[in-house]
């Protein structure tokens, strides 16, 4: 949640005082109630409106993957608190908790939970961020006593994070800037914000990373425990048209997937041609051999080549067909982002479109193009094994 005492202590006051006995809308829903919740895949996240911040109706339309806002155009300063976070999450907050999430978990046990998720943007002064609480105890039955740890995957409007910037971090391939500020009493709690110098709109998250990062500057202690992972938007002006499409929380994560990247059209590895490592070196196919030009390890939403220490890059952050796919130096930009498909394809969310084969055999160069068949194009269907 957002991080200004007073307003967020009466809302969530406020939250705990509203109709607990009345049943949550379930997905495919229209919420309007200040603090109305519902549950979606199955019982495992749960999507709240929560505007604490401002007394004009927003509501949320409710599916099963995620939300979209589709009233409530807030106006409120941006000098001040955010009017609301409407968010999904996986866990317990202030007693409404999902199920089969695997939380609380104990941050010293942290194996590599991890969350993913795709989002929409509109016009406004807003972030889109995770919000991701930790406790001293496993079941905390109100406000979290541990930190509030943020990441802000995106942001439009000059409004910042709560607190003071300390300082600038390199985390999973983006440079982050780093913000703190205790809050509260009776609990108070640390409030540590990552922000995205590179924005996207889809994202992959390896906790462990920041957690890491919070528990050598002090914030965060390994004996306490992660109660929810939320995320969602908290807008200062606007809020219509910013949309959650999917979300997904791992407790145990797979800390990246490593191997070749075989097409099914051809059976061949993507490959970096010529053993090449520098910045522009193009993908092709190419006859598996085992190398290391042929390996790469897919975390946090980027495809990296070991060996080199360089991602899979779309060749000058392009989106039109037949753009290649090249090697370069991480830098956290859209044009380095991959999401790996249930259907096979792999897809680019800044350009939306798939990874493909320009042809079957050796030499023929990787590109994006416009995405077709569902998984049924053995040119765009892949394997990391």
């Amino acid at each position: 949640m957002p991080g200004f005492v007073a307003a967020l202590l009466a809302a969530l006051l406020l939250s705990t005082l509203s109709p607990a006995g009345a049943a949550p809308a379930s997905a495919d829903s229209t919420i309007c109630d200040q603090f109305g919740t519902a549950t979606v895949s199955g019982g495992k996240y749960i999507v709240q409106n929560n505007e604490w911040g401002d007394s004009i109706q927003q509501c949320i339309n409710v599916g099963d993957d995620g939300f979209t806002v589709t009233t409530g155009n807030h106006n409120v300063s941006t000098s001040g608190a955010p009017a609301a976070y409407p968010s999904i999450y996986a866990g317990c907050h202030y007693g409404n908790c999902s199920t089969g999430d695997g939380l609380p978990l104990q941050v010293s046990a942290f194996a590599n939970p991890q969350s993913s998720v795709d989002f929409t943007t509109a016009p406004g002064d807003f972030d889109a961020s995770y919000d991701i609480w930790f406790d001293t105890n496993p079941n905390p039955a109100g406000q979290n006593d541990g930190e509030e740890l943020m990441i802000w995957a995106n942001h439009f409007g000059p409004s910042t994070p709560f607190g003071t910037k300390v300082g600038t971090v390199y985390l999973e391939g983006a440079n982050w800037d780093v913000w703190y500020g205790r809050q509260g009493s009776s609990p108070a709690w640390n409030t540590v914000s990552y922000v995205r110098q590179q924005p996207t709109n889809a994202i992959t998250v390896n906790i462990k990373d920041f957690t890491d990062d919070s528990i050598n500057s002090g914030w965060l202690q390994p004996s306490w425990y992660l109660t929810s992972v939320q995320f969602g938007f908290e807008p200062w002006v606007g809020g219509p048209g910013l949309a959650v499409n999917s979300f997904s929380f791992d407790p145990n994560g797979s800390g990246g997937t490593s191997g070749t990247l075989v097409g099914q059209g051809s059976g061949r590895c993507a490959d970096l041609q010529g053993l090449g490592t520098a910045d522009g070196t193009p993908v092709q196919l190419w006859d598996c051999s085992g190398a290391w030009n042929q390996n790469w390890t897919s975390t946090a939403g980027t495809v990296v080549n070991p060996q080199s220490g360089k991602c899979l890059d779309v060749a000058g952050g392009g989106t039109a067909d037949g753009t290649q796919v090249r090697l370069w130096s991480c830098n956290g930009t859209g044009a380095q982002q991959w999401q790996f498909n249930a259907d096979g394809t792999v897809t680019n969310p800044q350009s939306g479109k798939c990874l493909d084969a320009a042809g079957s055999g050796n030499g023929a160069l990787l590109q994006i193009w416009d995405c077709y068949g569902g998984g049924t194009r053995p040119n765009q269907v892949w394997s990391l094994t």
